[in-house]
């Protein structure tokens, strides 16, 4: 069943379904004609002993009831499979039908009152192989004198008839049956057909084509979601192809400036004879490089790991302005380099790991330095809304175009087509920041307006 297709087991559901209804309505019609039948013997006995009844009721005297012999011969002339017997109060059989004794038989049960057996009950019995339906009934003659009648019919014909019908009627489901797997095979072959064609749509896809999205219009309901739920996907994958092609343009570009650098470096001293503090300023200028292809190195590592759920963040309490101080201080000499003064206000607590948070801290407040003009404050604020600690870092001197905040956060980005690193890094540190902030649980936004610039972070807080 698991191998079978899609129209195939429909097909046999819908055969399955029919042979139960079939089944259902055969028995109950098979049920109501043996009622009927039933009913039908039951009014043709009737008739028999009302008639019976009649004759003896009018023989009011001996030679009347001498009569009724050849009245009771003349009045089931032409009954085929009719008997009567009719026997007196001793139980000696009066009168009974030639050729016949199934009415004896129920004659005698009646009066011996037989399991199941009493007068005026439609009984059904079967003697020397044969089926049997019959009545007895007590009347009383004209002449006051007590009688039993015992009024039967063969049934076999009609046990013929139903054996005849159930064999027909059985071989009317299994055709039906089958006519209904073809007709369901072919009704849901052509159910299917938009299916069809949705798959072979999806096959022509290729990763070069990832652009391209189903039509969803003129499809059945139940579809519609399918190819909505698909063209997301679609529209997911080709974002993250796109980003795994400029992440991997992004990597050589990064990665050819400083081997760029180290060979003709390297090849510059090499060309002539060269003193040690000649040769010692070449491996430190190319220890520079180094570290910094080392620090992007470690870099993608951190963001591979948190891609894949390996960096596991540490819990405990995180006091952020005690972070924030700390970072003050170690950016001190630089802020005052660049004329820039830092601010803090506000304080709060979280659940996380130390370390990552003031990585993530850091990141951003070297950030906001780097691109604040002279004579102006990076502020940070801290706040605890509900369940939720806020992190603001501001700065002012430089508004980020709307159309750069999207993609701001993605590995290698650079608001800055001209991509010169001026000392700014690789591109890679609010990829992590955000990855930082993901893996506690946490969101990072930013907006950029009038000349400034803020991002806002959203962690879990620890109520104290």
């Amino acid at each position: 069943m698991k191998n079978l297709s899609l129209t195939a087991r429909i097909s046999l559901l819908f055969a399955a379904s029919a042979c139960l209804v079939l089944l259902v309505a055969g028995y109950f019609l098979t049920q109501a004609v043996e009622t009927h039948f039933r009913e039908e013997d039951r009014r043709e006995l009737n008739g028999k002993i009302e008639l019976i009844q009649n004759l003896f009721e009018h023989a009011y005297s001996q030679k009347q009831s001498d009569l009724l012999t050849k009245q009771l011969d003349d009045a089931l002339v032409g009954h085929h499979g009719l008997a009567v017997a009719v026997a007196d109060a001793t139980g000696d059989v009066w009168f009974a039908t030639p050729g016949a004794d199934f009415p004896r038989t129920l004659l005698q049960n009646c009066q011996t009152q037989s399991a199941g057996w009493k007068y005026g009950t439609l009984l059904q019995w079967k003697q020397a192989g044969l089926s049997y339906r019959g009545i007895a009934v007590s009347i009383t003659a004209g002449s006051g004198k007590s009688y039993a009648v015992a009024v039967a019919l063969d049934i076999q014909h009609h046990e013929l008839f139903m054996n005849k019908f159930q064999s027909v009627l059985a071989l009317a489901i299994f055709l039906s049956a089958l006519a209904t797997a073809s007709l369901g095979w072919i009704a849901t072959r052509w159910g299917l057909s938009p299916l069809r064609q949705v798959t072979d749509m999806v096959a022509s896809i290729s990763a070069e084509h990832l652009a391209e999205r189903l039509p969803a219009t003129d499809l059945p309901t139940e579809l519609r979601p399918l190819v909505i739920a698909f063209n997301a996907m679609l529209a997911r994958l080709d974002d993250s192809f796109r980003r795994l092609s400029e992440f991997s343009s992004d990597i050589a570009h990064e990665l050819r400036t400083p081997i760029s650098n180290l060979m003709t470096q390297t090849q510059v001293a090499l060309s002539s004879a060269r003193n040690n503090d000649e040769y010692k300023e070449v491996l430190y200028s190319s220890l520079e490089e180094y570290e910094r292809m080392a620090q992007m190195v470690g870099d993608m590592l951190f963001l591979a790991q948190t891609d894949n759920g390996l960096l596991k963040p540490g819990l405990e309490k995180v006091n952020l302005a005690n972070e924030t101080q700390d970072l003050f201080d170690y950016f001190e000499a630089w802020a005052e380099e660049r004329a820039v003064t830092l601010s803090r206000t506000g304080s709060v607590t979280v659940h996380g790991d130390r370390l990552m948070l003031r990585r993530a801290l850091s990141n951003l407040i070297s950030n906001a330095i780097r691109h604040t003009s002279q004579g102006h404050t990076v502020q940070v604020s801290l706040a605890r809304h509900g369940d939720k600690a806020n992190v603001s870092i501001e700065n002012p001197g430089m508004e980020i175009p709307a159309a750069h905040l999207p993609r701001l956060f993605d590995r290698f980005y650079r608001v800055d087509p001209s991509r010169q690193r001026k000392g700014d890094g690789a591109g890679l540190g609010l990829a992590i920041v955000k990855s930082i902030v993901e893996a506690h649980g946490g969101s990072i936004t930013v907006t950029s307006a009038n000349q400034r610039t803020q991002f806002q972070l959203t962690l879990p807080a620890v109520f104290e």
